[in-house]
């Protein structure tokens, strides 16, 4: 590809993170995706986007399966494809707007968007991974033991107790929980905010750290979780220590902080069937997302069916 065409990519993830808001590792998909793409480009004498048509597109996705990308990864590089062609139709609609006088802006003479037809192999769904209530309780008796102890009780507690992303976990300020009214105020992807109840077991543990806190945090630090150096932690940190913890309370199974989120949503629907308020607690755009977790629960009631049912018991 040209250096010009190379740099709308860089004017295209300034409008993920500006505009639109998008994390660093949504950014950071993004640029792995269209580098892939660049290369295919590249491989086929493309030198401009414009170039671009959608049996281009096909046959980039094609050898992405065929050296054996996941349909998963396929459909997010599709994803980031297609947003990313979007951008450029928009972008030469703006300069063809532009009036007399105004600063030239080049335009990559993008008419259409040569992805939007194009769809990756279907994938294969699995269900996610839980924890059952007791493997839950089992993992969250710990029993009191300093600084970094406490502060691990009480990212798990949350963690169960309010289905929060890894994200949004690492993401909080002391101002965004609210111990009193029993909340926290969370922002989810695209930097969209919601508010969780936080309930009694967590909110006890997040006291017990709030008072361990000022031992590790530097004076200027916001945030809520701080790791040794007194600074925010990074999710590395927070998917070792769930780690950690879970070997020693001996569940023999790996945990990491995303499935306290698919426990806390297939817990909270088994016993309540309320699937939009689920949604509206996981911070779910759509409903079908949520879905996911019903399947979890018909297993559950399949295997009551199965144990209790004259006609469906086996025989001793």
């Amino acid at each position: 590809m040209k250096p010009a065409a190379l740099q709308y990519i860089d004017g295209f993830r300034r409008h993920l993170r500006t505009e639109r808001r998008l994390s660093p590792h949504t950014d950071a998909n993004y640029a792995l995706d269209l580098a892939a793409l660049v290369k295919y480009c590249d491989a086929q004498g493309i030198e401009e986007w414009s170039i671009v048509d959608s049996q281009h597109v096909r046959v980039f996705a094609a050898r992405a399966h065929a050296s054996g990308l996941s349909p998963r990864s396929i459909q997010r590089r599709l994803s980031a494809v297609r947003t990313f062609f979007d951008y450029l139709v928009r972008e030469t609609l703006a300069t063809r707007k532009q009036r007399p006088g105004e600063a030239v802006r080049a335009s990559p003479n993008v008419d259409h968007n040569p992805a939007h037809e194009i769809r990756a192999p279907k994938a294969q769904k699995h269900l996610p991974q839980t924890l059952d209530a007791d493997q839950m309780a089992r993992l969250l008796q710990i029993q009191a033991g300093g600084t970094l102890v406490t502060r691990d009780h009480a990212i798990m507690e949350l963690l169960y107790s309010s289905g929060l992303r890894l994200a949004e976990l690492i993401g909080l300020n002391l101002n965004d929980v609210n111990l009193a009214a029993r909340e926290a105020r969370l922002r989810g992807k695209g930097d969209k905010e919601r508010i969780v109840p936080v309930g009694r077991k967590a909110i006890d543990a997040l006291q017990a750290w709030l008072k361990e806190r000022g031992n590790l945090v530097k004076p200027d630090e916001t945030a809520f979780f701080v790791g040794r150096n007194g600074r925010r932690l990074k999710p590395r940190a927070v998917q070792t220590r769930v780690a950690y913890w879970a070997k020693r309370q001996g569940l023999g199974q790996h945990v990491h902080p995303h499935l306290f989120r698919h426990s806390f949503a297939s817990h909270l629907l088994e016993s309540s069937g309320e699937l939009r308020g689920v949604q509206e607690l996981l911070g779910h755009a759509d409903i079908s997302t949520t879905q996911v977790y019903t399947h979890l629960d018909f297993q559950h009631l399949a295997r009551i069916y199965d144990a209790t049912h004259p006609r469906a018991r086996k025989k001793a």
